[in-house]
């Protein structure tokens, strides 16, 4: 199978596995999806969203969050990794808002990644999925699948999107981004050293 083949197999497979693909993490609007995303840096989607319910109900909005202090976000997320560094930054991050962008999360790259614990991955996601501007984050799934399926050399996440980007149309970036999440996650584990899920099997 030739590599145009290979994308439009991929392509179909995802389709049908998952045609109305959701965003994983709970979230109440930008801001706390925002937050949502930062905490699941070297976490899981499952533990975001089992302690973000509190932290949510204690600030949704930075006007509320900057009142709290830097020890009590830190508890509230404890369970979480990097969570005392995440805290500061969490804190930091909604008084950027509130003095440079009057408190609502801003709707570009640039902008986004300026903030304190925001970085390219992170505004990726918040521009796909809250602005619905076409962009491709990559995590782990993502990045492990591209080299899987020969659709990247993988030399490193970078390198990775750049490749994604040029393998898929831009008008399906957004969508095809969270199947892949998903089926890395259902079929294509990490700790399958050769897997023989229903992509890798036939790429």
């Amino acid at each position: 199978m030739n590599k145009r083949d290979r994308i439009i197999f991929i392509t179909k497979t995802l389709e049908r596995l998952y045609p109305n693909p959701i965003i994983p993490l709970d979230h109440r609007n930008n801001y706390t999806f925002l937050i949502a995303v930062m905490l699941s840096a070297q976490s899981t989607d499952k533990k975001v969203n089992e302690i973000t319910p509190k932290l949510f109900d204690m600030a949704d909005n930075p006007y509320k969050m900057i009142l709290l202090s830097v020890e009590k976000i830190q508890h509230t997320i404890r369970q979480i990794g990097l969570a005392p560094t995440k805290a500061k930054n969490i804190k930091k991050m909604s008084e950027l808002l509130i003095s440079n962008h009057d408190g609502i999360v801003p709707s570009s790259f640039d902008e986004l990644e300026n903030l304190p614990g925001v970085g390219h991955k992170t505004a990726s996601v918040i521009m796909s999925q809250a602005f619905n501007v076409p962009a491709f984050p990559v995590d782990t799934h993502i990045h492990r699948l591209a080299q899987r399926w020969k659709l990247s050399s993988g030399k490193n996440v970078k390198q990775t999107e750049k490749d994604l980007k040029k393998c898929f149309d831009k008008k399906i970036w957004n969508k095809i981004h969270l199947q892949i999440i998903f089926f890395g996650r259902e079929f294509c584990q990490a700790r399958k050293k050769e897997c023989q899920c229903i992509i890798c099997s036939k790429v």
